[in-house]
């Protein structure tokens, strides 16, 4: 039978993972301590917010909602029309993730950030509001090898290449593995 984890191995040359101090990881560690960062929040009762843009927004809702229904984790997205069109409209489109990260995260929540380039503005700043309030933090990140939000997380996962579509499609497996780990199915 053929799962994410299998898929993962046949693309892994192309994924780097690194942790808080820079050091590389090999894929399988980096799942490992990814599977753990969540699983700590969901049995503490803590919760693990996921951000995106575009494509990322729905590789996002799709992992938050594996994550509340198969692992019985407290996921949140930010992809309500309103709030997004709310927040844009009276703070500007760089805080529409940054403002309810402030209102609602609490020390050891964990914020998961998902960006294809890593230099999306309003990605970077809730990854500043949530460290700031003590929040663990997990980036997926591509394109370039120097962008920012690759740097910032504890666990930090980078995909080389600068395809939109490969990118994002090893975002949503990498996301898979984990909530299947999560879930007991993988």
């Amino acid at each position: 039978m053929l799962d994410c984890r299998h898929i993962l191995k046949k693309i892994n040359k192309s994924i780097a993972v690194t942790s808080v101090s820079g050091n590389a990881l090999d894929l399988e560690a980096g799942i490992k301590t990814a599977v753990a960062l969540v699983r700590g929040r969901g049995s503490s009762g803590l919760k693990v917010f996921i951000i995106g843009n575009g494509g990322s927004a729905a590789i996002a809702s799709h992992v938050a909602a594996d994550l509340l229904k198969n692992a019985r984790v407290s996921a949140i997205v930010f992809n309500d029309a309103s709030l997004l069109t709310c927040i844009s409209n009276d703070l500007g489109y760089k805080r529409v993730f940054e403002q309810p990260i402030a209102t609602l995260a609490n020390r050891g929540d964990l914020l998961i950030a998902i960006s294809s380039s890593g230099k999306s503005q309003n990605i970077l700043n809730a990854c500043r509001q949530a460290k700031g309030k003590g929040c663990a933090l997990i980036t997926l990140s591509g394109f370039g090898g120097d962008n920012p939000l690759r740097k910032m997380g504890e666990l930090n996962f980078y995909v080389s290449s600068r395809s939109y579509g490969y990118v994002e499609v090893a975002h949503m497996l990498i996301c898979h593995t984990i909530t299947d780990i999560l879930a007991g199915a993988g």
